[in-house]
């Protein structure tokens, strides 16, 4: 069909529109309101609109109602695999789908469930037109462009991420085998989304296709768009582009009997952990059931917080778990209830489970006090507000309501459930659904599960080696976007208190919110060689007791005032971070206030932190990926630099660290004339400084130790590093060497430079080591900006069979944009509008502008930065691009290090030409080790 005759038939088709209001009242005094408008195409399409013009972005959301649940036994995986075939090209665009999208500036994604699979933009307003063809013609034109190539490529895709995802992770397939054992074989919630890897060998062709023309249809599609647009104009667009889609058939809709068990199942599975795990699983209630809050409510009291009933037994008196916790997930067609608790080493699962029957137990006769279920309940309202920070979280959140509710503007009715529980109704729910029949399922020491074993027919790609056919160009040209949209930066108010404390303020009053920041500009780069971990443990303890406050009265208060408030430590500053309803942020601030200025760092909860930081520390030989940062980091810069130990240090110097070395490092760093406060949401300044004033009124400055991270010489050990991972389903890969610091001249060309190679999804590396090769579920290169010269890597988690391939193609990316494969103007120009496009999402949230300020502290960048940033990205020229690649990127200084099957991999590493021959082997923290 011709292009004009292809606008022409859009044209003639119409919408049927619905008298919706378009203010959604609130009925609650502190719930915002959310307008929307919605219509219906004639082939069935619910379209939902809504105008947010706080930034010039927009939002557009696709929900298809279809998940795991519509597959059938035998096809597992089928709708997931389908959503990565979303992004192959369609009949009007056969090419990759991020690739015009990326160009302006978009976040691009979809994701499964087992009910629904949702696409999503989130785009400069000027581009909404190009989002919703883009959108229409994947809808309406998907198997015009489909290929057995392109199936085959996504297959292999897909089998990487459910490696990456369930098998390379500890305790990776534990859902899998709840959904197996908790519903019958023939139940739609008794497979994973991510399926089977022999199921996914199996699809055919024809399965896509049927699969498309049954569930990709317009009558079982919802359509949002929500952010700073122009409504009437948006319905011409999607009349014009969704209207001409034909209808399908009725979808059937799966509705088996409620499962129930009519016993008790025990079950127990071996996995390389270091640690047990426990799991008690129940069946509950699906989404629309009244029951469902109650049983949402049940799960915080358990487990959220310090002064949760069971944190509070089986990690803090009893000290028998890690970790626990308790989850309510309600699904379309049905429901679980889950605990799950980790053991501390030597700790027996029994121990923990017969403690937490006796809480259910007790939890059952004894209803929650009101204070109890008034701090869940300010969590959940916390939760519901800050989720309509974003016009991609209203987006959703819109279509969810829709999908499942039959009505978009539930957010109040949403609370006012919530708020209708009673403590009675807790004590009811628990005893009529957490009964003696459920799951007791542990997963022990040992070795993997059968299903992570490498070898197999399913494990074989299927797009390789065979070279990948040259795409179809675009058939139609795309459209043009308007002008470009106007954005305001935030305004930034500072005042210095009279203890010299800088204070920079926004306000953003959209919603009744509040983001409150205590940046330190000292991190763990200033941990004492032998005290590794004591920026992080001092951080932790903040929050553990102040001198009128135990730790048990700060979470407690802080859970009740529908707050949160984090400590936290990273290489360049300590931060404490509060968030809160702005309603109650008096009585947050005199908290977060306390914590701050009056710690006392109790030797008991000391020793409690350290107990946990040291089985953390014995956890991380679980996660292929952790390894590789620490064991990456520790090659490059060695064990006596603040870079090349792990922020969380090692046994034997978070064994070292005494309370006076925490006292010492508070005393010497946490003082106002070190630190900025950073308060950005629903404030005021003339009545926030007072408060302020008074609060920190007793807090001195102190001089500062004037510090600098070392620069040590170039890495000089290029070669091939090996930890051993016997069994590994993937090979984790890092290549590279020192990079350069957050203040470098060449910050700018840096980044426009990195997006080229593997900064994004459209990037040289992840399309050539994804999307061309079906390697990996993703590849990327970055660099570690920080005071100091941070690590530079390209990294990826590859397939086992294919590791030596990967590393070849890596290494040839890497040469390549040193020169032998020159950046092109197109490359350039596409990535420099990417970035500029972007930039206005990173300041959407009271979060995000509280971020970015906090770099303009930590780095001592001037105020103009923000105003500067796209001036300086535009200015980047390919010679500065090229200038920088050649510069900073020096393949032949470059560790390339491999955290998998030495036994499997070893081989075919051999043979990589200049580097074969120099293969290291070294323990999980780094250190070179000999292997027989």
């Amino acid at each position: 069909m011709k292009l004009v005759k292809f606008y022409a038939l859009l044209a003639i088709f119409s919408i049927i529109a619905s008298p919706m209001s378009l203010l959604a009242q609130s009925k609650s005094g502190s719930l915002p309101q959310v307008k929307y408008e919605e219509f219906r195409l004639k082939n069935g399409l619910r379209v939902i609109m809504h105008v947010d013009r706080s930034v010039p972005i927009v939002a557009v959301n696709v929900w298809y109602h279809v998940g795991s649940k519509n597959e059938v036994p035998g096809r597992t995986g089928f709708a997931h695999l389908f959503e990565h075939m979303m992004f192959q090209g369609s009949k009007n665009y056969d090419d990759d789908y991020f690739k015009p999208l990326q160009e302006a500036g978009a976040t691009i994604n979809g994701s499964t469930n087992a009910d629904r699979t949702n696409y999503f933009e989130v785009l400069p307003s000027n581009f909404l037109e190009l989002a919703l063809f883009m959108e229409a013609d994947r809808m309406g034109g998907l198997l015009e462009a489909m290929t057995q190539e392109k199936l085959d490529n996504q297959r292999d895709v897909v089998k990487n991420e459910r490696r990456q995802r369930y098998d390379n992770q500890p305790y990776g397939t534990a859902f899998e085998k709840i959904s197996e054992l908790m519903y019958p074989k023939d139940h739609p919630y008794s497979w994973t989304t991510i399926g089977s890897l022999k199921d996914l060998t199996a699809a055919s062709m024809d399965d896509v296709k049927a699969f498309f023309r049954q569930y990709y249809v317009p009558n079982n599609a919802t359509l949002v768009i929500a952010g700073d647009f122009d409504p009437a104009q948006a319905k011409k667009w999607v009349e014009k582009y969704f209207g001409p889609i034909p209808a399908g058939s009725e979808i059937p809709r799966p509705n088996p009997p409620q499962p129930k068990l009519d016993k008790e199942i025990r079950a127990t599975y071996e996995d390389a952990v270091q640690l047990p795990r426990l799991y008690m699983v129940w069946h509950t209630v699906p989404l629309r059931h009244k029951d469902k809050p109650a049983l949402d409510l049940l799960a915080t009291i358990l487990s959220f917080g310090r002064g949760s009933r069971l944190q509070s037994k089986l990690i803090y008196e009893r000290q028998l778990s890690q970790d626990v916790f308790a989850a309510h997930s309600s699904r379309e067609i049905a429901g679980l209830f889950q605990i799950v608790s980790t053991a501390r080493p030597g700790k027996s699962l029994n121990d923990i489970e017969q403690e937490i029957k006796s809480q259910l137990e007790r939890i059952k006769k004894e209803a929650p006090t009101e204070e109890e279920l008034a701090r869940a309940l300010n969590q959940a309202e916390l939760s519901i507000i800050s989720g309509l920070q974003t016009v991609l979280s209203k987006a959703d959140a819109l279509n969810e309501n829709a999908v499942f509710y039959g009505n978009p503007d539930r957010f109040a009715e949403e609370l006012e459930e919530y708020r209708r529980v009673t403590p009675a109704d807790i004590s009811r729910v628990a005893e009529q659904y957490l009964t003696d029949k459920l799951l007791v399922m542990s997963i022990v020491p040992g070795k993997k599960p059968a299903s992570q074993n490498i070898t197999g027919e399913e494990n074989k790609p299927t797009s390789i080696p065979g070279k990948k056919a040259d795409k179809k160009n675009p058939t139609v040209n795309l459209p043009k976007p308007g002008p470009d949209p106007q954005f305001s930066l935030p305004r930034i108010e500072k005042q210095k208190l009279l203890n010299g404390l800088e204070v920079w303020m926004v306000r953003k009053p959209e919603l009744p919110l509040v983001s409150m920041n205590m940046v330190f500009k000292t991190g763990a780069a200033s941990d004492p060689i032998d005290r590794a971990g004591l920026a992080l443990l001092t951080a932790d303890l903040l929050d553990n007791g102040t001198k009128t406050r135990s730790a048990v009265d700060i979470a407690n208060q802080i859970q009740a005032l529908g707050a949160n408030l984090l400590t936290a430590a990273s290489w360049d500053d300590s931060r404490v971070s509060a968030f809160t309803l702005s309603k109650n942020l008096d009585k947050v601030l005199d908290i977060f206030a306390d914590v701050i200025t009056n710690p006392v760092f109790p030797e008991s909860e000391l020793e409690t932190v350290r107990r946990r930081l040291l089985i953390g520390l014995l956890q991380r030989k679980d996660n292929p990926n952790l390894i590789s940062d620490i064991a990456y980091n520790s090659l490059l810069y060695g064990k006596n630099h603040p870079y090349g130990k792990p922020i969380n240090g090692y046994e034997n110097t978070i064994r070292a660290i005494t309370r006076d070395d925490i006292q010492k490092f508070y005393s010497t760093y946490y003082r106002p004339n070190n630190a900025v406060l950073i308060a950005v949401g629903d404030i005021d300044k003339k009545t926030l400084i007072p408060k302020l004033e008074k609060a920190f009124s007793e807090w001195k400055p102190a001089e500062i130790p004037k510090e600098s991270v070392p620069t040590n010489a170039q890495f000089d050990k290029p070669g091939i590093y090996i930890v051993d991972r016997p069994g590994a389903a993937q090979s984790v890969i890092s290549i590279g060497h020192i990079g350069v610091a957050r203040n470098n001249p060449d910050y700018i060309p840096l980044i426009v430079m990195n997006s080229i190679l593997g900064g994004q999804f459209s990037s040289r590396v992840n399309m050539n080591l994804r999307e061309d090769k079906g390697y990996t579920y993703g590849a990327r290169t970055s660099w570690s900006f920080r005071r100091g010269p941070g690590p530079f890597a390209a990294s990826a988690d590859v397939q086992t069979a294919v590791t030596k391939e990967a590393v070849v193609e890596f290494l040839k990316e890497l040469n390549g944009i040193r020169g032998s494969i020159p950046v092109t103007k197109q490359e350039l120009d596409y990535n420099k509008q990417s970035i500029i496009r972007r930039y206005p999402q990173g300041f959407e949230t009271i979060s995000q502008i509280a971020n970015q300020l906090s770099s303009l502290f930590i780095y001592d960048l001037p105020d103009s930065y923000f105003n500067e940033f796209i001036q300086k990205v535009n200015a980047v020229t390919i010679e500065d691009v090229n200038r920088v690649a050649q510069k900073y990127i020096q393949p032949e200084k470059m560790a390339i290090l491999i955290v998998g099957d030495r036994k499997v991999i070893e081989p075919e590493l051999k043979k990589i030409e200049r580097w074969g021959q120099k293969i290291t082997y070294l323990d999980p923290e780094g250190n070179p080790i000999k292997i027989e």
